[in-house]
């Protein structure tokens, strides 16, 4: 991370570094992207321009109600006749040609105030968020080959870029023309009715030049770049540093711009110059490695030693279907319930050999015994005696 390095280079091309400048104190401020969301979301609505329907719209039409008596909606209707129009409703949400319902108005709340502090907040976790390179890349920045995160441009080379020409010739010098490369690709149209609003095409964002002089020849050489964006350091916007709310803008320095960082939102030890009493917000956690913290040794030699706790059963078990619970409330049951399970083993390996015997065709046939049979045959004999006398009764 960006916190862990006390100097930044400062570069002319990605291999040539002339100087080294102390990492501002901004780079350390807590990054909360909660806030930068909230505040992203508000400031972009006080950008939007009001709209409403015309208040006269559905109402230009002569049309009363016919009242009641008629077995029709009392909806107010069109006066007249000979025309298709005469006796339709008028007015109301649901008929056709009326007005819509709850029309809009031009003094809706459109606009929505931010706390000036809230906003500091929002800016300096943006800021915060560009010197880290893992979230400049998890938001689609091409990064790869750059020679450092944050990248700070020497003024020698940059305040004198007058030409598109040269400000690509920079940009591939410090292997950022790649960014660049990625919002030319990303150029397409867009889909919806917006095509037909002046807002035909969409492209990604690419790198964001901050700078510090003003009235310099490189505006208007970097920003017919697609994707490219320049922002002065004094004018710094969270609709910028973190696009749709999203931290990891990637930015691009002027060396002078990045020292001045220090004065603009100043450091731990010192207040702001330009911003009256500010000073950056201070992390909640100095630390925010918990697994560490935790297997330190002086909080380990601190902490109290387990508890041994006995479960407790959650509900009470059966003991007619529970077998350990029956032998703990019945311990005399214990030699029943063995005699019981043996004779099931016994039963189920008597039944697993007479279907083996009956599959292989081994399996002895079963002899009927003659005393059991004469005496069911003399059992029907008796039942059709019987049934033939009942049926000679009913006929008489």
């Amino acid at each position: 991370m960006a916190t862990a390095r006390p100097l930044v280079g400062v570069y002319t091309d990605n291999k040539s570094q002339t100087a080294t400048v102390t990492l501002p104190g901004v780079f350390t401020a807590p990054i909360r992207s909660d806030i930068v969301q909230d505040v992203h979301s508000r400031m972009s609505k006080n950008k939007r321009q009001p709209y409403a329907v015309s208040k006269y719209a559905g109402h230009q039409t002569s049309a009363e109600s016919w009242g009641t008596g008629r077995a029709v909606a009392r909806i107010p209707r069109v006066s007249g006749g000979g025309t298709h129009r005469a006796g339709q409703g008028a007015f109301g949400n649901m008929c056709r040609k009326g007005r819509m319902f709850a029309p809009t108005k031009i003094w809706r709340r459109w606009h929505r105030k931010i706390n000036v502090n809230e906003k500091r907040y929002a800016m300096v976790s943006s800021i915060a968020a560009s010197g880290v390179p893992a979230l400049v890349m998890a938001r689609g920045h091409r990064i790869d080959n750059l020679a450092e995160v944050p990248l700070v441009v020497d003024n020698k080379v940059i305040d004198n870029i007058d030409k598109t020409t040269k400000a690509v010739a920079l940009l591939k010098a410090v292997s950022a023309y790649e960014d660049v490369q990625k919002s030319k690709d990303s150029l397409n149209i867009r889909a919806g009715k917006g095509k037909a609003r002046n807002r035909r095409y969409t492209s990604r964002r690419g790198p964001l030049v901050i700078y510090n002089q003003e009235h310099t020849p490189m505006v208007k050489a970097f920003r017919n770049l697609p994707g490219v964006e320049l922002c002065n350091v004094t004018r710094l916007n969270v609709l910028q540093l973190a696009p749709g709310g999203h931290l990891g803008r990637f930015v691009i320095w002027t060396r002078d711009a990045f020292e001045r960082l220090d004065s603009l939102y100043g450091t731990y030890s010192k207040v702001s110059q330009s911003k009256s009493g500010y000073r950056l917000p201070r992390p909640i956690m100095t630390n925010p490695d918990l697994n560490r913290i935790i297997s330190s040794e002086e909080v380990q030699s601190s902490i109290r030693a387990p508890r041994k706790t006995t479960a407790i059963p959650r509900h009470k078990k059966n003991p007619l279907v529970n077998r350990s619970v029956r032998v703990a409330l019945n311990p005399a049951s214990a030699p029943a319930i063995r005699k019981e399970m043996l004779a099931q083993e016994q039963r189920a390996k008597k039944k697993a050999e007479i279907l083996d015997q009956k599959r292989k065709g081994t399996a002895p046939k079963v002899t009927k015994d003659p005393k059991a049979v004469a005496k069911k045959k003399a059992l029907k004999k008796r039942l059709a005696v019987q049934q033939k006398q009942f049926v000679q009764l009913i006929s008489k």
